[in-house]
């Protein structure tokens, strides 16, 4: 396999805070990599980044082989790598197949071929048979699904996940993490995710890169970074991180 992402020595500044301090990792073309960490520790603002939301003060980020930095976010879409958001901002007037829609008409030359694709989508995320509910009607588990059609529907190579399993309850986070593995395996989608509920993170990555700080305290297998030291000392030993709660 061949890195789809790189991201070399990239930091971002606010002020006088260093939010990403020379962070450094590659993902692999199919693979499920994730980046946890505290609060505050740098996670959004280097997705930021990738996005295209933010231009790193220095290093580079390429994405299939091609500079992505300093790209604004509809460019970067546009190639192929699409997010979600910590904060589930649907158009709220609008149905679970409307709001899919608008992710499609990026590729698609029409409406009706718009919803022939977004229609798949759905399907894919369980979601279809809501299709003509308002948005603003979900639950939390259809919203967070409808932010993950949302971005599906742009037809991306690369999906960055912010937090998509945040609030949910164990069988729904089993839920979504089946669809994701899913959509990893049958259509070779690439993810890179952030994610504070190790359950979901043991269960999809692949590889595990730790933040603190804005720093990279340490990356590797889950096996490995879940028993390195500085790993369970700055966010696994924390309370609702319990190290034995793993499984």
């Amino acid at each position: 396999m061949s890195a789809l992402l790189s991201v070399q020595s990239a930091s971002k500044r606010f002020r006088g805070l260093l939010a990403v301090d020379s962070v450094s990792f590659e993902v692999e073309q199919g693979a499920i990599f994730a980046v946890i960490g505290p609060n505050g520790a740098g996670k959004t603002t280097l997705f930021n980044l990738i996005a295209g939301v933010y231009r790193p003060e220095q290093g580079a980020i390429a994405f299939d082989g091609r500079r992505i930095d300093g790209l604004s976010p509809d460019a970067i879409c546009a190639l192929g790598l699409a997010r979600t958001f910590q904060i589930v901002r649907p158009f709220p007037h609008l149905s679970v197949l409307e709001n899919a829609i608008i992710g499609a008409l990026l590729h698609e030359s029409d409406v009706e071929a718009a919803r022939g694709a977004a229609s798949d989508v759905l399907r894919l995320l369980d979601l279809w048979d809501i299709r003509a509910r308002k948005a603003a009607s979900l639950t939390l588990p259809d919203r967070k699904r409808l932010e993950v059609a949302r971005a599906l529907a742009t037809r991306p190579r690369l999906l960055l996940l912010d937090e998509v399993m945040a609030g949910l309850r164990p069988a729904e986070t089993d839920r979504m993490v089946d669809i994701l593995k899913d959509l990893n395996r049958s259509q070779g989608l690439t993810i890179l995710m952030i994610e504070h509920v190790m359950r979901a993170v043991m269960a999809l990555a692949d590889r595990i890169h730790v933040l603190h700080h804005g720093a990279t305290i340490a990356e590797g297998a889950p096996e490995d970074v879940t028993r390195d030291p500085a790993v369970i000392e700055s966010y696994l030993g924390q309370a609702d991180h319990p190290v034995g709660a793993l499984g």
